[in-house]
């Protein structure tokens, strides 16, 4: 039942956020934008470091002074996996004109939806990943770690749920249409840890490298999509003070809960 619970709490916040159409009446401010984006690309690189690259190199104590290499491989997967669905998958970010990958007739309310879920897809390997750990009874998974993770996606899933539900609306989709496409957006969230759960299930002893792995999908995103969406337009310091903000937080989350 934890398990189920956890895997779920991140879907719940992109819900929620998504929800926000039913009661706010006007598209969110670029400021606000700016503001929920940087929080969440915070917690992202916490959740990487604390939660994810820093069990890895633990878990590879082993091997002493290449303790690293395992992280440093499962990173590079990560990074290169999602610069594939990057190139595979057409898709369309918020505030952009133009849209990525392969040239498509979608529409563009669907990319944008497709670019949202593409960014979702590390978050679900992440939470699954640890939740494995935990199953497989490794000292440096405990279930306050896997829990911390979870509430810590949850967290940065609310904006995001907010951000393109908001848009769509504002862009003629009716507001139960833009609910529901919000929400589809973060399903692949559970789908995913449940799935990464069953394969690292049978590869714990490639656990180390599944971590990292998330890690670096997590990271690809907040540099190629997170920042510079924080950071468009006219200078500002919103974002990286909300970039701190939810690094703080999640580090916080993850050492208390840890």
């Amino acid at each position: 039942m934890d398990i189920f619970i956890g895997l779920m709490i991140p879907f719940l916040g992109t819900t929620l956020g998504a929800a926000c159409v039913f009661f706010m009446k006007k598209e969110l401010s670029v400021p606000v934008q700016r503001a929920l984006t940087g929080f969440a690309a915070g917690v992202m690189v916490a959740a990487s470091i604390w939660s994810l690259l820093i069990p890895a190199m633990e878990q590879s104590s082993d091997k002493g002074r290449l303790a690293f290499l395992p992280a440093a491989v499962g990173f590079w997967a990560g990074v290169l996996f999602l610069l594939l669905l990057d190139h595979v998958i057409p898709h369309l970010h918020m505030n952009a004109e133009t849209s990525e990958g392969p040239k498509s007739k979608l529409a563009k309310t669907t990319m944008m939806v497709l670019a949202v879920t593409l960014h979702n897809i590390p978050e679900g390997m992440a939470v699954g990943v640890v939740y494995a750990g935990f199953l497989s009874e490794n000292s440096a998974m405990t279930l306050g770690g896997a829990l911390a993770l979870s509430l810590g996606i949850a967290i940065q899933n609310f904006p995001e749920g907010a951000i393109i539900s908001m848009p769509l609306h504002a862009q003629g989709k009716s507001k139960s249409k833009a609910f529901l496409l919000g929400m589809g957006s973060g399903a692949v969230e559970p789908v995913g840890g449940l799935l990464t759960i069953l394969a690292a299930g049978l590869l714990v002893p490639v656990m180390p490298y599944l971590l990292s792995f998330a890690a670096g999908a997590m990271l690809y995103v907040v540099v190629e999509e997170l920042i510079p969406e924080m950071s468009v337009g006219e200078h500002s310091d919103i974002g990286v003070l909300m970039f701190s903000f939810g690094f703080t937080v999640m580090m916080a989350l993850d050492v208390a809960l840890g």
